[in-house]
């Protein structure tokens, strides 16, 4: 089979590899249908996260078709149609027993794409299958599917339930990429009062608004006084920090008010200073985390019921072989206006799409 290999910080390639078979009972091999490229990823390329050895096939999100599984499989069968988590569950260490999955100590957490092979690729081998892939209704199209693999699961738990929304707060979203679009989505689940959007590119900005944000700032202009203007001086009651650079990190600290929360869901390759000489008086909660994906059911009922604006955020479509130019153009967002690329999909889906999305 082909699929993506990561050869150290810079390289990768699209490259004849095995195919993946069961190792265990407990495993799936899963054709891939469709499957996308996470911020995370770019990290991994960048080298920000060492753990991933050369040789590992990248991605932790995809929608598949199983296609044999072992023989303690009990949930799905050859022939279903599922959405790979983004995070594997063993489901009997004490974290699991907690739906606390990104933490897993039996052999799962996120694994996939950083400590096993990962979806893009044309078969994985999805481990712990019972708890870590989830059918899919017939009429939830798989390019939109794929989207509650990672990126709404993460900002919902990460973000915005970390974060304690609530009704009436001011929100700040820093960094209007995928995880913080989906931020913004969620958040507004909550009814605060108002959104802010902060991001360097007017595209995602633009996109900020149309996803429900009531306010947009360059970061490049003085987000901070905005900030402080809308809430009289006070700061906001709940920042997001979905970027991943210190610099946003910091600017967070400096945005939330007195007895406020700051939600931190960007991955973050270098230290970022923790301004404890101002914080420590405020009474400033700061949570940080890795998705544990107890939400993806929840998610999954509200997608397939319209809820949530999925489809939207899916600005280019590839085919799968198409690996190498999705990663140039997704890396390129601020010029190619990218939010997030899908490849596949279409042909493996069970309903009819609109004409302009085939």
């Amino acid at each position: 089979m082909k699929a993506l290999v990561f050869h150290g910080p810079g390289r990768t390639s699209w490259q004849d590899v095995p195919d993946p078979s069961v190792k265990d009972a407990a495993d799936a091999i899963v054709r891939v249908d469709a499957v996308t490229i996470c911020g995370t990823d770019l990290h991994i390329v960048k080298g920000d996260v060492p753990e991933v050895e050369p040789g590992r096939i990248l991605g932790h999100e995809a929608v598949g078709t199983v296609v044999e599984t072992g023989g303690d499989v009990r949930t799905v069968r050859p022939g279903d149609r599922v959405l790979i988590s983004c995070i594997s569950a063993c489901g009997r260490c004490r974290f699991c027993r907690e739906a606390r999955y990104g933490q897993c100590r039996g052999g799962g957490g996120w694994v996939l794409g950083h400590l096993i092979d990962g979806t893009q690729a044309e078969y994985v081998r999805v481990p712990f299958a019972d708890l870590s892939v989830h059918p899919l209704p017939s009429a939830l199209p798989s390019h939109e599917a794929v989207l509650l693999a990672d990126i709404f699961p993460t900002s919902y738990e990460v973000g915005v339930v970390n974060g304690n929304v609530r009704p009436g707060d001011t929100v700040v979203v820093v960094g209007a990429g995928p995880i913080g679009l989906a931020a913004v989505v969620t958040a507004r689940l909550y009814s605060p009062l108002r959104i802010i959007a902060v991001d360097m590119a007017a595209s995602r900005l633009s996109a900020a608004r149309e996803f429900g944000a009531d306010a947009t700032v360059s970061a490049l202009e003085q987000p901070e006084q905005l900030v402080e203007d809308l809430t009289d001086g006070l700061g906001a009651d709940v920042v997001v920090e979905a970027v991943g650079v210190p610099e946003a990190f910091e600017m967070c600290t400096r945005m939330v008010r007195p007895g406020g929360r700051v939600a931190n869901i960007g991955v973050h390759g270098k230290p970022a200073t923790l301004h404890l000489e101002d914080l420590w008086i405020k009474d400033v909660t700061l949570t940080t985390g890795l998705v544990d994906t107890y939400s993806t059911p929840l998610l999954l009922r509200m997608t397939a019921a319209g809820r949530l604006p999925g489809a939207a955020m899916v600005t280019h479509r590839f085919e799968l072989d198409q690996m190498e130019e999705a990663y140039d153009v997704f890396s390129r967002a601020a010029d190619t206006g990218a939010l997030k690329v899908v490849l596949g999909g279409p042909q493996h889906d069970t309903v009819a799409l609109p004409a302009e999305e085939q």
